[in-house]
Order: structure tokens, then sequence, then C-alpha cells
């Protein structure tokens, strides 16, 4: 190999690793997203399961905008189960619905019942990009939300599609 091929050959791989590294980040911040979502989605699911299978009110506690949570048992307050923010990621911030809410719990046939402290119950979580980017069609993250319904039910699902993916 000669000099120009080297050089030709390393001019070629600059501009491919230009091209690639702006869809790389958007790549990874949409995986760390994703992450974050399903980590929470995973907490609701074992709180349920664990409702169900302990035949006991059972309730999760986030703290947003941190993708945190703890499931324990809500007459005890003994501690399930735990994951703090930092397992997770910091490329995620977490909005609650109802403003304000911070705690779901589930009744032994696995439905929301009242929280213990009476407050209201998790409906919905929105995990989003911390620096404010819009989420698809209108920019580049794909926001993700969970819903939690009266019954129970679960799901992750895309808050701007409009296919199979879209929220109920």
């Amino acid at each position: 190999m000669t000099l120009v091929e080297i050089m030709i050959s390393l001019a070629v791989l600059g501009v491919l690793l230009m091209v690639a590294v702006p869809n790389f980040a958007a790549w990874l911040q949409n995986q760390q997203l994703r992450a974050a979502t399903e980590g929470s989605l995973n907490g609701l699911q074992i709180a349920r399961a664990e409702a169900i299978r302990r035949n006991a009110l059972v309730q999760l506690v986030m703290a947003p905008p941190a993708t945190g949570w703890t499931v324990s048992d809500a007459a005890s307050g003994t501690v399930l189960q735990s994951k703090v923010h930092e397992e997770g990621t910091v490329n995620a911030v977490l909005a609650v619905t109802p403003g304000g809410a911070t705690r779901v719990t589930f009744t032994p046939l696995g439905a929301v019942g009242a929280n213990t402290d009476g407050s209201a119950a998790i409906t919905q979580l929105d995990f989003t990009n911390p620096t404010g980017g819009s989420c698809q069609p209108g920019g580049p993250m794909r926001c993700l939300r969970v819903v939690v319904t009266g019954g129970g039910s679960l799901k992750m699902c895309d808050p701007v599609a409009t296919d199979a993916r879209a929220c109920p």
C-alpha cells in the first residue's frame, strides 16, 4: 500500500464517521429512553404480580423527575424491590399523570386500588429527553409512555404514533 492509498482510506473513513456520529447519538438517546421506560414498566409489573401473589395491597412509589422506583407492601411498608435512578440512565426525564402523583397501589386481584395515603394513583408515566428535544415526528427523539388502567392493565406506547404502537 502506498501513502496515497492510506490517505484516501483515512479520508473516506473520516467522512463516514462524520455522517454516522450524529445518527448514533440520536440512536443512543432513544435506547436510553427505552431502557428507562422498560425499567419502570417492569417495576409496575412486579408490583402487580406481588399484589396477586401475596394477596395483599402492594404499591409502587416513583420519585419524578428521576426514573427510580420502590415496590413495597402497602400495609407494613416492607420494601420488596427497588431500582435507583442511577441504575438506568440520566438521559431520561419522567413526568407523571396526574400531576404530583407519586404512587400506585395494586389490589390482590391486580387492579389499581386507592393509595393508603389518600393521594391520587399514577395513571400515566411519560419519558422524555432531558434536553427538551421534541418527540417524533417533530424531532429525532422517540418519547415513550406507560399507561396504567384502573383494571391494572399496563401498556408501553408511543404518544405520537398513529399505528399499533399508539397510546390508547
